[in-house]
């Protein structure tokens, strides 16, 4: 029985059936599918493109402005971390300075508490102590608790002198150079229009409608697109990310491949945190004694964050995709006639009628059957007997 059920086969027979609410789901079935392929598909989605998603981008930055910090007026030289220029850069919002440290013994800073020299023991390996515990515990009396012993530079860092925020970081601009290739097309774009004069640019700032394609950014207008002021971010920093969305339909003509700037902050998930609370960094400067001894300043710095991230893709009509997903459209308007099947197979009245009329099966003898002679066909009459009609 399997075997003769796999040796079958089985041919379309097409029912007309006069229904209007059956006629009418197949059209709106049709016409769903009709608009989602010509309005998504082909319009929104622009499947009928072969597109290029390796993107290759290089990101240059340049920040400008002077702020007033730690009683000292400071530079570019002073608050941008790394100075290259790259497409992750810090701007310092806020400064501690540990001046002439150098290598020996003094008290930790960090809270490590003790009245005798065997509970500096729990702190040995300690990486949260300001060098390496010694397991001595240093007291001014017997009845004032102390502190535990450490090796490292001396004195310790002390985060109980408060600085002043660098509130200037508002007024800093930050100048940012994009270049893009998309390797399969061999198209090349910058974000800096071929418009653009020195004068135009020197008196430009970026503006979502009135300047969208000025290079030039505010601080504070960036950090107001993203929701956040100055106020929030200059006492602890924070990570704010800026993209550059390059969407290049290369149909039309190449002046519409243009960038779309959008800013966003990154440690968003962890502003409300109790610890880990924004962006901040150490770094020394390193010098010698005249008796050739080695000192250290030890800066901790906040910072605001900035990461410019480029994305996009290009694409560019092709036949292969275009005959894909029309090929894809046409097969797809069938779905209608299967749901149609299924409301008249299950839900409607007549149900077993129409089964009747749509599925039938002929076997080789019903078909020999049919092809025999019936005794009362004119093809059983013997030879030579003549048939006469009566007028």
């Amino acid at each position: 029985m399997v075997l003769r059920g796999f040796f079958t086969y089985e041919t379309r027979k097409s029912v007309v059936v006069k229904s209007w609410s059956v006629g009418i789901i197949n059209r709106i079935v049709q016409a769903a599918i009709i608009a989602y392929f010509v309005g998504y598909v082909f319009i929104h989605e622009k499947a009928y493109q072969t597109k290029d998603t390796g993107m290759v981008s290089s990101v240059m930055t340049k920040v400008k402005g002077f702020g007033r910090n730690y009683g000292r007026i400071m530079d570019v030289a002073d608050y941008v971390f790394p100075p290259e220029g790259a497409n992750v850069f810090c701007i310092m919002t806020r400064l501690y300075v540990t001046e002439n440290q150098f290598q020996g013994r003094c008290p930790d800073s960090w809270n490590s508490s003790c009245k005798m020299d065997d509970d500096c023991k729990k702190y040995y390996g300690s990486v949260l102590s300001s060098g390496v515990i010694t397991g001595k515990c240093l007291t001014e009396d017997n009845e004032s608790p102390g502190v535990c012993e450490v090796e490292g530079w001396c004195p310790t860092e002390n985060e109980a002198i408060k600085t002043k925020p660098m509130a200037d970081i508002r007024n800093f601009t930050i100048f940012i150079k994009n270049s893009i290739n998309f390797p399969l097309f061999d198209v090349t774009r910058g974000n800096i229009p071929s418009t653009m004069t020195p004068e135009k640019i020197k008196n430009c700032t970026y503006h979502p409608e009135e300047n969208p394609f000025c290079p030039i950014f505010r601080v504070e207008d960036i950090l107001n697109y993203t929701g956040q002021t100055v106020e929030k971010l200059i006492e602890k920093g924070g990570e704010i990310g800026i993209n550059i969305e390059w969407k290049c339909n290369l149909d039309i003509d190449l002046d519409y491949c243009v960038p779309l700037y959008s800013f966003t902050r990154l440690d968003k998930p962890f502003e409300k945190n109790a610890v880990s609370k924004g962006y901040n960094f150490r770094f020394a400067r390193y010098y010698k004694s005249d008796n050739g001894t080695e000192y250290r300043t030890l800066y901790k710095v906040f910072a605001i964050r900035f990461d410019v991230m480029v994305t996009g893709n290009a694409g560019k009509f092709d036949m292969v995709p275009t005959l894909i997903n029309v090929v894809a459209a046409l097969t797809c308007l069938g779905l209608g006639t299967v749901f149609c099947d299924i409301i008249l197979l299950n839900f409607l009245k007549g149900a077993k009628q129409y089964k009747a009329r749509k599925f039938e099966e002929v076997s080789p003898a019903q078909i020999e059957a049919s092809l025999t002679p019936s005794p009362d066909s004119r093809l059983s009459l013997k030879p030579r007997i003549k048939t006469s009609h009566i007028l």
